[in-house]
Formats: C-alpha cells, structure tokens, sequence
C-alpha cells in the first residue's frame, strides 16, 4: 500500500495547528491580554488579582482539565475508528475559539479567558487522537521518520503563520489598522490557518482499517480508561529508576513548560516590550531550537542521554536566574536564543532517556502514562508563578520560583541509574 499521501495528510495537522500554539497561545494572546484586555487586571471584592496571575491561573487550568479528561481520551484513541472523528471534532472547536479571540476587546476578561482554555484544551485533546494515528500510517521502522517529518512539518506551520503575524502587526499602520486591530487579526487568522490546513489532513487521513465504528459505551470507555491509567501507574511504580525519572520529568518540565507559557505575558508586563520585539525574539527561539536539538543529540552520541540531558537543565537554571534580572529588549531577546538551544535538547533527550528505560515488550502503555504525566506537568508551574506574581507585586520572584523546579528536576534525574535499568 503507497504510504505516502496518509503521512503528509497526517503530518499536514502539525502544520496546521502550531500555527495556534506560536501564534495566538505563545506570542499574540497573552501579551494582547495583559495590555488591552486586562490592563488592571480583575477585582474581586477586596482582592486585586494582575493581568499576568490570571493568565498564569488560565493556563494552569486549561493543563488541568487536559490531564483530567487524558485517560478517556486514551481510551477513544484506542477506539480506533472514532479517532478521526474527534480529530475533527477538536479542531473545529479549538480553530474557531481561536479565531474569535479576534473579537474580544478591552475588558473582555472572562470571555477572552474562556475562549483561550477552550482552544488550548481541544488543541491538547486533539494532539492525542493525531498521535494515535502513528502507528496506522507507518511500520515500526518509519516511524522515527514519520515522526520527525510531522515536527519539521510543525515548525515549518508555526514560524511562517507567526512571520505572517509580524508582518500584520508590524506593518500595520500601511495596512491601515492600528496596532490592536492587527493583533486582532492575526489571532484570528492563526486559528482560521489551522482549519484550513486541516482540511488537507481530514481529506487524506483515512479511518484506521478493520475497527469498530459503532456507537461508544462512554460510562464504560471512560471506566476502562481511568482503568487503564490506574494500571500503568502500579506498573510504573514497581520500577524504582523509571518512577524516579518520571518523578523528576515532572518537576523540570513543569519549569519549561511555564517558561513558554508565560515568557510572553511577562516581557510585555514586566519588561514593557512591545508585540514586534516579543513575536521577533519567538520566531528566534523557533529557528535556534532545531540548531539546538541537533548540539545536544550530538552531545547525547558522545557522553551519553543523561549527562546531556543534565546539562541542559543546568542551562535552563541559568537562563531562570538572567531572566531574573533582564531589564532590556536585547537582554530579553538573548534569553529567548538561550531557551532555543536547550529548549529541543531538552524535549527531544527526555523522551529518549524515557525509551532507553522502559522494559521490552510494553511499550504501549508505558508510553501512555508519559504522555498523561507531560499534561499534568503543565499545572503547577504556571499556578506557582500566578501566585507568587499576586503576591509579591512583581513577576521576577516568580521566574526565580521556577529555578527551583529546575533544581529538584535535576536532583533527582541524578539518582536515576541508567545501567541498572537496562540490566
């Protein structure tokens, strides 16, 4: 059977939606929020709660209900024949509550915050149905490349939209629009770019073959999934250095995934910098982060996954501690290549450390489990970082909250021994 037009539909979806990840989740909503939306932030009787913490509290929640809703959306990603159904389903909802993100204006707090966790949590649920689909379209042996080709396919989708919506943000006065119309619009075209290139991935992503298509049980898909998790974790636990890196996975990548979550909100809150310096310096990590990936693979081939995988969190504690203290455009956009480099390094070396230490024969379920843990991963850090910023009155203590992370991800991911593992 030709393989070829499946793939390239498949891997059109990661063209498709990262163009909402970098553009509205990453570059345009959150900075757009704390300037325009919720200036002031929000009063709730004698509680004065900032922009930044309730952007931080949104993303934290949006993380939680994905990990909530994870093992039964595992179980319908095992329904085979429902995938593609709730592919389309997700991205339908998550592409138009992005675009209309477009409309929200000043003061638009809770429908601006609504429509943000809408979108953020059918892109996650939809990630695990796209996912899903790997093992249909590719033999065991193609699918470290068919993988990478849906990453390349990725970035590829998300720096061109977010090129675009430079150009629209920087370029609006020619255009003429102001700038908050054209952040505007740029939100909204990501989320329309997302449908429409999707429509290249439901017009050639088939139904897995041979799969029930009847109507679900959901009380009992969602008592099978729970199920599931609930074994995978006694499964987990009964292997001391595995649950000890996941452990450890949990803390470190907490801290990166806040990083990214909130890296925007707070150079436009804390350092005053504008949505043109802010896209600029994504679109730099976009590009530093392939360079980036490839150093640390190399550095993985010569001294081993872990020692390099240690390194880069040593990198990322730097980076929490200049974050720290950055008070300038350059200095911020500095910061950003610092993040590039140890940013794919760090991703790409835990799941291969992951797969050096899980036992043959099950990898299935194993890889399940890693899968719900990166979404739970994406909880507290951003909850830690909103409540520090309510509390101190400034986000600096609360990008320096997170070398913490870092420091405990590290410590642990130390005593984890490699070689017993594969004994």
């Amino acid at each position: 059977m030709d393989r070829s037009r499946p793939v390239y539909a498949w891997a059109m979806y990661d063209f498709a939606n990262s163009a909402y990840v970098t553009t509205v989740a990453t570059a345009l909503l959150p900075a757009y929020f704390a300037a325009v939306v919720a200036p002031d932030g929000l009063r709730l009787g004698q509680t004065s709660i900032p922009a930044v913490s309730l952007w931080g509290y949104a993303v934290s929640l949006a993380a939680a209900l994905v990990f909530v809703m994870a093992p039964v959306l595992g179980s319908v990603a095992d329904r085979g024949g429902l995938r593609r159904r709730f592919l389309i389903l997700s991205c339908v909802t998550g592409s138009v509550a992005a675009m209309l993100t477009g409309l929200c204006g000043p003061g638009d707090i809770a429908l601006t915050l609504g429509l943000f966790i809408c979108a953020h949590t059918a892109f996650n649920a939809g990630n695990t149905f796209y996912d899903a689909f790997l093992p249909d379209i590719a033999p065991p042996d193609q699918r470290d490349r068919v993988s990478s080709l849906g990453y390349a396919f990725g970035y590829a989708g998300g720096g061109l939209q977010l090129a675009l919506a430079l150009a629209l943000v920087e370029g609006h006065g020619f255009l003429g629009l102001d700038k908050g119309q054209a952040v505007r619009l740029g939100m909204a075209l990501a989320g329309a770019w997302w449908l429409g290139f999707a429509l290249i991935t439901f017009r050639g992503l088939p139904e897995p073959a041979g799969t029930d298509l009847t109507r679900p049980s959901w009380p009992r898909m969602a008592a099978d999934g729970f199920r599931g998790a609930w074994a995978a974790l006694r499964m987990v636990m009964a292997r001391p250095n595995l649950f000890q890196f996941l452990i450890a996975y949990l803390f470190y990548n907490d801290g990166v995934q806040t990083v990214i979550s909130m890296a925007t909100i707070y150079g436009q809150q804390e350092i005053g910098l504008s949505e043109g310096v802010l896209v600029l310096t994504l679109l730099g990590i976009q590009a530093v982060a392939l360079v980036g990936a490839v150093l640390f693979a190399r550095l993985a081939g010569r001294f081993g996954t872990k020692p390099a995988l240690m390194l880069s969190l040593v990198g990322w504690i730097g980076i929490a501690v200049y974050g720290f203290s950055i008070k300038t455009a350059q200095e911020y956009f500095a910061l950003g290549v610092g993040v590039g480099l140890v940013l794919g390094g760090s991703q790409a070396l835990s799941r291969s450390l992951f797969s050096q230490l899980v036992p043959p024969g099950a990898p299935a379920v194993f890889f399940g489990f890693f899968s719900v843990l990166t979404k739970l991963s994406a909880v507290l850090g951003p909850l830690v970082f909103a409540v520090v910023r309510q509390t101190t009155g400034s986000a600096r203590p609360a990008v320096l909250a997170l070398v913490l992370f870092f420091i405990v991800g590290l410590a642990l991911l130390m005593r984890v021994r490699t070689g017993e593992a594969h004994a």
